[in-house]
């Protein structure tokens, strides 16, 4: 009878643990999905900055000012992520020149992540346990 409990008790200690192990397992899995999803989102917020940048208005119009910080969020696959771009034009207003050609600068920052505050990341405040925030900086030229 004593070895009967003895074993009972071992095995309920033994698949406690491997439930623990099973929840960390599936929880890993949840955040490298959400990471990936996040890097992709940041990707497509800086596409999309670019394209404001870049081509709207088509060249050869004058640069444009930058665009006014912008949340997006996303369809598809990328469901439940929100994107927030900013662009900031720089020098200022004004061009820098390469020989006989005239540059504008623009630096686009894109911050994706699945939770985010008022619509918008960076999150604060109290955090999920599968969070995640990703940021991707480009600077390009026009």
């Amino acid at each position: 009878m004593v070895s009967a409990l003895f074993l009972i008790v071992v095995l309920a200690a033994l698949g406690a643990a491997i439930s623990k192990i099973s929840v960390r397992q599936h929880t890993g899995s949840a955040t490298n999905l959400n990471t990936a999803q996040a890097v992709l989102a940041a990707r497509a917020g800086l596409e999309w900055g670019a394209y404001q940048a870049l081509r709207n208005p088509a060249p050869p119009a004058a640069a444009p000012a930058c665009f006014s910080n912008t949340n997006m969020s996303l369809a598809g696959t990328l469901s439940g992520m929100t994107v927030t771009v900013s662009c900031t034009r720089t020098p200022g207003a004004g061009t820098v020149s390469d020989g006989g050609t005239a540059l504008v600068f623009y630096q686009l920052v894109a911050n994706a992540c699945n939770a985010p505050t008022a619509g918008a990341c960076p999150a604060s405040g109290a955090l999920q346990p599968t969070y995640v925030e990703r940021q991707l900086t480009w600077v390009i030229s026009r």
